[in-house]
Order: C-alpha cells, then sequence, then structure tokens
C-alpha cells in the first residue's frame, strides 16, 4: 500500500510540473515567437498607445463613430465580466431595451429597416464586428457627422468588410475598431 501512495504522489508531482508549468511555457513561448500580435489579443496601437483590441469590442458612442452592437457584459463591453444577459424573449425589460433601441435607429435613418445586430447583444457581449447591413444603416449618420460624401464612407465599409473564411465559413462582417481608425486616417490626410 505505502509502495503505491508514493507512486501515486510521484506521479501527481511529475505530471503537474510537465503538465501544469512546462507545457503552458513552451506553448506561450512558441505562440509569441509565431503568432505573436494574436497571442497578445491583436491590440491596435495609435502613436504607441493602444487604443483597442481587434477582437473585442469597446464602446463609440460618439455619432462621428461607427457603432457595435449593444452589449450586457458586465456594465457593457466589459471583457472582465463577458456574457449575455440571459433574459427570456419575453422579458419586459428586454422587450423595452429593444423597442427603446429600435426607436432611437429609426429616428436616427426614418424609414430604414433596422439590422437586428444592432438591437440585439451577442452572447458574449463582446462581438467586435457587425454585419454589412448594420454598417451601411450608419452611413449616412457618419458621414454627415465628417462632412464626407456617403460614397466615400460606404468605399471604407465596403474595403473593411470581411467575407465568408474558405468562402463558406460565418457571414460577411466588418469590424468596427478597423474600420473606426480608417474614419480618423482618412480625416487625419490633409
Amino acid at each position: 500500500m505505502k509502495k503505491h501512495l508514493i507512486t501515486a504522489f510521484l506521479m501527481t508531482i511529475t505530471t503537474t510540473i510537465l503538465l501544469g508549468v512546462l507545457y503552458p511555457l513552451v506553448i506561450t513561448a512558441v505562440a509569441q515567437v509565431l503568432f505573436k500580435d494574436k497571442a497578445n489579443g491583436q491590440i491596435r496601437y495609435r502613436n504607441g498607445e493602444a487604443i483597442g483590441s481587434r477582437i473585442i469590442a469597446q464602446p463609440f458612442t460618439s455619432a462621428k463613430y461607427f457603432h457595435p452592437r449593444p452589449s450586457n457584459a458586465g456594465t457593457g463591453y466589459d471583457a472582465a465580466n463577458s456574457g449575455g444577459t440571459n433574459l427570456a424573449p419575453t422579458n419586459q425589460k428586454l422587450m423595452d431595451r429593444i423597442q427603446a433601441d429600435a426607436k432611437r435607429l429609426h429616428e436616427e435613418n426614418p424609414g430604414q429597416l433596422v439590422p437586428v445586430d444592432l438591437i440585439t447583444t451577442s452572447a458574449s457581449g463582446l462581438d467586435p464586428e457587425i454585419s454589412p447591413a448594420a454598417a451601411e444603416f450608419q452611413v449616412p449618420r457618419v458621414a454627415r457627422e465628417r462632412n464626407l460624401p456617403e460614397s466615400t464612407v460606404r468605399d471604407l465599409v465596403q474595403k473593411h468588410t470581411y467575407q465568408r473564411d474558405l468562402g463558406l465559413l460565418g457571414e460577411p462582417r466588418v469590424n468596427v475598431l478597423e474600420l473606426n481608425l480608417a474614419l480618423d486616417e482618412l480625416a487625419a490626410k490633409p
């Protein structure tokens, strides 16, 4: 019995060191060498200062920017508290929020259908991308606020629209942070 306990204890220590320490260190080192940007959260910088992540949504509230999907992660766009509301589709609080968002968006763009991803949250509450329809819906506001022709803003949306992966996986999408950074770069040009 004593021999079996010693063997079990030594195997526990060995596997803990191998799988709990060495393996994660090796995988982290490989990721840092081969996929540095992805391993570090795909952070985007401007003038040496981190301004956001390409893979985690953040709020853009100014009318001159494209807005992401609404978020219920924590207090909104809280990566430390990711998750949906778990409210049922018939929950009055959820219906009131969606109706208020839809009303606000109809006032912004009268007569246009509001894309569903502008009034519904994603499962994580941190989806960094919107549909091309959601971006197109926001073009008139962004163009007006930036004093740009709508065609110029539409061209930027087109340039920042990702198609399906491998031609069949997922849906076409627009990364909100990248699109807003491109708008800022356009404004900075003389």
